[in-house]
């Protein structure tokens, strides 16, 4: 293994990824605010260090997975940030979801220090993260990118790694469309499961039904399925989601886009939120619309 990896970001998604690299036998340093992770993935064979720029330091390629835009401007330029440890040459991958034009002042950054970085915000969720099964939507450098496609590789489908384009920024407006992309079927599904039940039609057979024709999708299949037994233990919180379409909202009207049924979505799912479902998954923004329809289902659920 030539690349040293350095890993910011050990939460619900980036412990998992961590595993899966140090596990590939990759030399690995690791990051985090709060000790205990970085304690677990040293049980794992890391080295922990005691800041980004420290990561920095002994890493060629840099990995960062944190929750929104202002955390990964704090690691990447902020006060013993990894710019401080950067050497010329290394590769810095932000995944975290988080603004384009944020990205684009960022990749400046780096590539003033000598560096390139590339935007890979992934989609797949913590099981996702856990199965080494995420989609990879990559923004940036070409030539960086196969550089660290090995290493992406190790925590995501190598199927299902995508270039997007070469401008910086690139792979989180992709997300950016996934986001949207899901809102829509998951308020279709919503809205199809509120209209059944009030019509007291069960909701199983109405999903197998669906699952056999045009309707068929991974938000019926996967989410469909937690409506149904109310299992909203986060896989992806509504609170992240919450984020991803307040940068979908910005990237609209920096673009002149009109995205009219996002508006609605980012609604329900605000009301989600201030009902207290913000760790819940947001799976859970059917709770909204089963209540809309006179339904008893409790978000708490």
């Amino acid at each position: 293994m030539t690349e040293r990896v350095g890993f910011i970001g050990l939460g619900v998604m980036g412990r998992p990824m961590a595993r899966h690299i140090a596990a590939a036998g990759y030399p690995i340093t690791v990051y985090n605010r709060s000790r205990a992770p970085i304690d677990e993935l040293a049980s794992a064979g890391a080295a922990a260090a005691d800041s980004p720029s420290e990561v920095a330091r002994r890493s060629s390629v840099i990995i960062t997975m944190v929750s929104d835009t202002p955390d990964v401007e704090a690691v990447i330029a902020g006060p013993a940030g990894v710019l401080e440890g950067l050497a010329a040459g290394s590769v810095v991958v932000d995944m975290s979801s988080i603004s384009p034009e944020a990205t684009k002042r960022l990749a400046g950054l780096v590539a003033a220090r000598g560096g390139t970085m590339l935007d890979a915000p992934v989609s797949g969720g913590e099981i996702g993260a856990i199965n080494a099964s995420l989609s990879i939507m990559v923004g940036g450098d070409a030539s960086a990118l196969e550089r660290v496609r090995p290493i992406l590789a190790r925590m995501g489908n190598p199927e299902r790694i995508v270039h997007v384009g070469v401008e910086p920024g690139s792979g989180q407006v992709c997300k950016i469309c996934n986001q949207v992309a899901i809102g829509g079927a998951l308020a279709g599904v919503s809205e199809a499961f509120a209209l059944a039940k009030k019509a007291g039609v069960e909701l199983g057979p109405v999903r197998q039904a669906l699952l056999g024709g045009f309707a068929s999708s991974r938000v019926l299949e996967v989410h469909g399925e937690r409506m149904i037994a109310g299992n909203y233990k986060p896989g992806f919180r509504t609170r992240l989601y919450q984020k991803d379409l307040r940068l979908a909202s910005e990237s609209a009207a920096a673009h002149g886009v009109a995205m009219p049924a996002t508006a609605v979505v980012a609604q329900l799912i605000n009301a989600l939120v201030a009902h207290g479902g913000g760790d819940l998954d947001y799976s859970a923004l059917g709770t909204m619309l089963f209540d809309l329809a006179g339904l008893d289902e409790p978000v708490s659920r």
